[in-house]
């Protein structure tokens, strides 16, 4: 894939991902924390789908996802083991919210989750920003 196509690609996941935040903030404030942690997991998600391009690598599992963001990007110290905790914790809440019987997040879990998943794609934007900004000032 050329730098352009991985560029656009990212920016793609990033949009999904800032689209999943919009959706569990209003999830949030309706009273549906479980699917408000569903959009939060999966805003964080699609951030680290952006960051993996820049690795050229990629898997359709979510535990592949975020274990390849653990080995490229938190053990070497580009982003804090804070995220990778958040990401983990938001992948067991959501698999609890979407799969177990007479499961519901709290609110203060669907927000702490909603929080956590800002702050991922956050970072995750300027992390890429700055690495794209790189590439194009070099060209």
């Amino acid at each position: 894939m050329k730098d352009k196509d991985i560029e656009a690609l990212s920016e793609y996941r990033l949009e999904q991902a800032e689209h999943s935040l919009r959706d569990a903030a209003i999830l949030l404030s309706s009273g549906s924390h479980n699917a408000a942690v569903n959009r939060s997991y999966y805003a964080m998600f699609y951030g680290a789908l952006a960051l993996l391009l820049l690795k050229g690598k990629g898997t359709s599992k979510h535990t592949g996802v975020l274990s390849i963001f653990d080995t490229d990007f938190v053990l070497p110290g580009v982003f804090e083991k804070k995220f990778s905790q958040w990401i983990h914790e938001a992948f067991n809440l959501r698999t609890r919210a979407d799969y177990e019987d007479f499961f519901d997040a709290s609110q203060e879990e669907a927000a702490i989750a909603l929080d956590h998943a800002k702050q991922f794609v956050s970072n995750a934007r300027q992390h890429l920003t700055k690495v794209f900004s790189s590439e194009n000032d070099g060209a």
